[in-house]
C-alpha cells in the first residue's frame, strides 16, 4: 500500500451558492486518488480581506490523508496540481488577487514537511494572467500566510487544535485564540456542523 500524510487543505468561497459549492468540493476531495478524507471542519462565515468590497466568504478545513510521494516536494506539488484543477473544474475564473472565488483551495500543512518551492505550470494560480506576480510565487508549507488568518486557523483548530505546524513555536489553537482576542469574536463566525455529507 502506498505510504500518505496527513494533509490539511482550506476551502474558500463567496460567489453563487459558497455553501453547496464547498460541500461538493469535499465530496471531489475525497475522491482524488489515493486520498481518504479523515475529517471536516464547522463552516464558518468570514469577512474578506485585502479587497473589502464584496460578500463575506465561507470558510472550511479538511483532513485529508494523501500519497506521500516520492519525497515531500513531489507530493506537496502534485496535490497542489489536483486543487488548482479542482478549482478550474468549479468554474473559477481570473480576478484579481483577494478578489471574490467561485472556490479557492490551499494547502495548509503537509505532514512535517517544510517547502518553498517553485510552483510547475499546472500549479500556477489562475490570478497570474493579472497579477504578474502570482506566476513567480512560490509554493509555500506551511502555508505562509495560516498563521495571520483566523478564517484559516478556527476551521483548522476545530480539526487539529493540539498540531504545531512545522516552523512555528505554538499550537493552532493557541493562534486561533490570540486572533480571537484582536479580532472579535464575529471574525470567524460557525454557521454549519458537518454531518451526513454536508453542513447543517
Amino acid at each position: 500500500m502506498a505510504r500518505t500524510v496527513r494533509a490539511y487543505i482550506g476551502l474558500g468561497a463567496n460567489v453563487g451558492d459558497a455553501r453547496r459549492t464547498l460541500t461538493d468540493a469535499v465530496a471531489a476531495l475525497s475522491v482524488l486518488p489515493g486520498a481518504r478524507l479523515d475529517g471536516v471542519s464547522r463552516l464558518y462565515r468570514t469577512k474578506p480581506v485585502g479587497v473589502m468590497n464584496q460578500p463575506d466568504f465561507l470558510n472550511a478545513v479538511v483532513a485529508l490523508d494523501v500519497p506521500a510521494g516520492l519525497d515531500p516536494a513531489t507530493g506537496a506539488t502534485q496535490l497542489l496540481v489536483e486543487l488548482k484543477n479542482l478549482e478550474r473544474e468549479f468554474g473559477r475564473r481570473k480576478r484579481a488577487r483577494w478578489g471574490p472565488r467561485e472556490l479557492d483551495l490551499d494547502v495548509l500543512v503537509f505532514g512535517r514537511a517544510r517547502l518553498a518551492i517553485d510552483r510547475p505550470p499546472e500549479g500556477v494560480p489562475l490570478s497570474a494572467s493579472i497579477d504578474p506576480g502570482a506566476a513567480a510565487r512560490l509554493l509555500e508549507v506551511p502555508h505562509p500566510s495560516m498563521r495571520d488568518r483566523l478564517f484559516v486557523l478556527a476551521p483548522l483548530a476545530d480539526l487539529a487544535p493540539g498540531l504545531v505546524p512545522p516552523g512555528w513555536h505554538h499550537t493552532i489553537e493557541t493562534g486561533r485564540r490570540a486572533h480571537e482576542r484582536a479580532d472579535g469574536a464575529d471574525g470567524a463566525v460557525p454557521v454549519g456542523a458537518w454531518r451526513d455529507g454536508g453542513w447543517s
